[in-house]
């Protein structure tokens, strides 16, 4: 049974909560104070995690960078305001997986919790590693191997988010294709859906910031304007 939290100090929107995730089967545990939450999470390690942002004591985007850099695994979807752009922004520039926008309905919500839970799980590494089928990608300094879920540049091990890592791999299997945002929200995050793009936006930026190469570069993602992104070998980007 997975153990989700809920950090949601509206009573209404957390009784909600709570009663639509226990009806899916989820073991629910909830806290209203974003600083008893921030506590527990430092302590317990959990399946994943539904954070508000605006919380009293301690803000979800506090929490959030201190869950992360905790565990950078764990799935972590952010509640948000209607008002609240540049929250959202920092909240996925901080290690966030997705974000619900307030007003939300519970259908939507739970096709997010249970797209995250199966991404997480397939991640997650098996009881008999032996029999799992491992591929890695070396492409000019970078190499992704797909088993140990390890991306290494320069020979220098990046640590990345397991949606990271995710949406890299699958860019880089498929180099030199394009693929628009509600692509990569279907494939990577198990939907599509219009107005979440801006998801796979700060995803990208920030693994462009993770692949800067030594010459300060960051150029194995490219972005398609008006299309979308591809995974491109910069050695061979520079020599055409």
């Amino acid at each position: 049974m997975n153990h989700i939290v809920i950090v949601e100090d509206d009573a209404s929107i957390a009784e909600m909560l709570t009663f639509h995730m226990k009806a899916q089967g989820y073991q629910i545990t909830h806290f209203a104070d974003g600083e008893e939450a921030r506590q527990n999470l430092m302590q317990h390690d959990y399946d994943l995690v539904l954070l508000d942002i605006m919380l009293p004591n301690c803000n979800g985007l506090d929490i959030c960078k201190a869950l992360r850099q905790k565990n950078p695994a764990v799935p972590i979807l952010m509640l948000t305001s209607l008002d609240g752009e540049a929250d959202r922004v920092i909240g996925l520039e901080l290690g966030a997986d997705d974000y619900l926008t307030k007003p939300f309905s519970m259908r939507e919500c739970t096709a997010r919790v249970k797209a995250l839970l199966r991404r997480s799980q397939l991640a997650a590494p098996t009881a008999e590693p032996e029999k799992t089928e491992s591929e890695q990608l070396i492409i000019a300094e970078l190499s992704l191997d797909s088993g140990s879920r390890v991306a290494s540049l320069d020979g220098r091990e990046i640590e990345l988010t397991a949606r990271e890592f995710d949406l890299l791999f699958y860019l880089a299997q498929n180099h030199g294709r394009v693929y628009s945002r509600s692509q990569l929200l279907d494939a990577i995050w198990g939907y599509s859906h219009d107005g979440y793009e801006h998801t796979i936006n700060t995803h990208i930026n920030r693994l462009r910031n993770k692949l800067k190469r030594s010459d300060g570069l960051s150029d194995f993602i490219q972005t398609v304007w008006g299309v979308g992104y591809k995974f491109v070998n910069p050695d061979q980007a520079d020599k055409s």
